[in-house]
Protein backbone atom coordinates (compact mmCIF):
# COMPACT_ATOMS: atom_id res chain seq x y z
CA UNK A 1 0.00 0.00 0.00
CA UNK A 2 3.18 2.25 0.34
CA UNK A 3 3.89 2.20 -2.78
CA UNK A 4 -0.06 2.89 -4.22
CA UNK A 5 0.12 5.77 -1.54
CA UNK A 6 3.69 7.08 -2.92
CA UNK A 7 2.84 6.98 -6.10
CA UNK A 8 -0.79 9.13 -5.65
CA UNK A 9 1.23 11.53 -4.14
CA UNK A 10 3.99 11.51 -7.47
CA UNK A 11 1.18 12.01 -9.93
CA UNK A 12 -0.37 14.40 -7.82
CA UNK A 13 2.30 16.47 -8.49
CA UNK A 14 2.50 16.01 -11.91
CA UNK A 15 -1.33 16.96 -12.21
CA UNK A 16 -0.38 20.07 -10.42
CA UNK A 17 2.32 21.06 -13.00
CA UNK A 18 0.44 19.68 -16.00
CA UNK A 19 -2.48 21.79 -15.57
CA UNK A 20 -0.42 25.03 -14.57
CA UNK A 21 1.48 24.20 -17.95
CA UNK A 22 -1.72 23.68 -19.77
CA UNK A 23 -3.27 26.94 -18.47
CA UNK A 24 -0.50 29.09 -19.40
CA UNK A 25 -0.58 27.57 -22.64
CA UNK A 26 -4.23 28.13 -23.20
CA UNK A 27 -3.83 31.53 -21.98
CA UNK A 28 -1.17 32.05 -24.65
CA UNK A 29 -3.70 30.83 -27.33
CA UNK A 30 -6.43 33.09 -26.39
CA UNK A 31 -4.54 36.22 -26.26
CA UNK A 32 -3.16 34.98 -29.87
CA UNK A 33 -6.62 35.13 -30.87
CA UNK A 34 -6.56 31.18 -31.67
CA UNK A 35 -9.34 29.02 -31.28
CA UNK A 36 -9.11 25.26 -29.32
CA UNK A 37 -7.16 22.70 -31.96
CA UNK A 38 -6.51 19.42 -31.80
CA UNK A 39 -3.69 19.48 -30.28
CA UNK A 40 -4.96 21.46 -27.56
CA UNK A 41 -8.09 19.01 -26.70
CA UNK A 42 -5.84 16.21 -26.94
CA UNK A 43 -3.84 17.71 -24.14
CA UNK A 44 -7.16 18.47 -22.08
CA UNK A 45 -7.90 14.40 -22.83
CA UNK A 46 -4.78 13.84 -21.00
CA UNK A 47 -4.76 15.56 -18.35
CA UNK A 48 -8.61 14.16 -17.81
CA UNK A 49 -6.56 10.68 -18.05
CA UNK A 50 -4.45 11.69 -15.19
CA UNK A 51 -7.64 12.74 -12.72
CA UNK A 52 -8.64 9.76 -13.54
CA UNK A 53 -5.69 7.47 -12.88
CA UNK A 54 -5.63 9.64 -9.85
CA UNK A 55 -8.72 8.71 -8.79
CA UNK A 56 -8.46 5.40 -9.33
CA UNK A 57 -5.18 5.02 -6.86
CA UNK A 58 -7.47 6.92 -4.66
CA UNK A 59 -10.02 4.54 -4.32
CA UNK A 60 -7.41 1.71 -3.94
CA UNK A 61 -6.37 3.73 -1.25
CA UNK A 62 -9.04 4.20 0.43
CA UNK A 63 -10.54 0.33 0.27
CA UNK A 64 -6.63 -0.27 1.35
CA UNK A 65 -7.69 1.80 4.64
CA UNK A 66 -6.22 4.85 4.04
CA UNK A 67 -8.10 7.80 4.14
CA UNK A 68 -6.92 11.40 3.44
CA UNK A 69 -6.27 13.93 6.37
CA UNK A 70 -9.50 16.07 5.63
CA UNK A 71 -12.86 15.04 4.11
CA UNK A 72 -13.23 17.87 1.53
CA UNK A 73 -10.53 16.20 -0.01
CA UNK A 74 -13.26 13.90 -1.90
CA UNK A 75 -15.22 17.33 -2.93
CA UNK A 76 -11.75 18.45 -4.72
CA UNK A 77 -11.65 15.16 -6.61
CA UNK A 78 -15.26 14.84 -7.29
CA UNK A 79 -14.93 18.74 -9.12
CA UNK A 80 -11.44 17.95 -11.00
CA UNK A 81 -13.22 14.96 -12.33
CA UNK A 82 -16.08 16.43 -13.67
CA UNK A 83 -14.98 19.96 -14.55
CA UNK A 84 -13.43 19.30 -18.23
CA UNK A 85 -16.16 17.16 -19.25
CA UNK A 86 -18.91 19.46 -17.89
CA UNK A 87 -17.33 22.45 -19.70
CA UNK A 88 -17.42 20.78 -23.19
CA UNK A 89 -20.97 19.46 -22.77
CA UNK A 90 -21.70 23.31 -21.82
CA UNK A 91 -19.49 24.61 -24.92
CA UNK A 92 -21.27 21.89 -27.03
CA UNK A 93 -17.93 21.66 -29.32
CA UNK A 94 -16.85 25.46 -29.34
CA UNK A 95 -13.59 25.79 -30.71
CA UNK A 96 -13.47 29.46 -30.79
CA UNK A 97 -11.50 31.86 -29.34
CA UNK A 98 -14.17 32.48 -26.62
CA UNK A 99 -13.89 28.78 -26.13
CA UNK A 100 -10.04 28.78 -25.75
CA UNK A 101 -10.50 31.24 -22.97
CA UNK A 102 -13.50 29.24 -20.82
CA UNK A 103 -10.74 25.96 -21.43
CA UNK A 104 -7.91 28.01 -20.29
CA UNK A 105 -9.25 29.95 -17.22
CA UNK A 106 -11.03 26.34 -16.24
CA UNK A 107 -7.39 24.67 -16.51
CA UNK A 108 -5.67 27.48 -14.19
CA UNK A 109 -8.27 27.30 -11.79
CA UNK A 110 -7.64 23.29 -12.08
CA UNK A 111 -4.36 23.98 -10.60
CA UNK A 112 -5.60 25.48 -7.57
CA UNK A 113 -7.98 22.82 -6.80
CA UNK A 114 -5.05 20.14 -7.08
CA UNK A 115 -2.73 22.43 -4.95
CA UNK A 116 -6.09 22.25 -2.24
CA UNK A 117 -6.29 18.53 -2.77
CA UNK A 118 -2.90 17.60 -2.39
CA UNK A 119 -2.80 20.06 1.08
CA UNK A 120 -6.08 18.13 2.02
CA UNK A 121 -4.74 15.27 1.21
CA UNK A 122 -1.58 15.32 3.72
Amino acid sequence: MAAVLELHRVLSNTVSLFFILLGLWGLFRAIRKQGVDGSYMGAMVIGEGLFILQAILGVVLLFGGSAPGRTVHFLYGVFALVALPGLFAYLRGDDTNRAQWSYAILCLFLFGVSLRAIGTGV
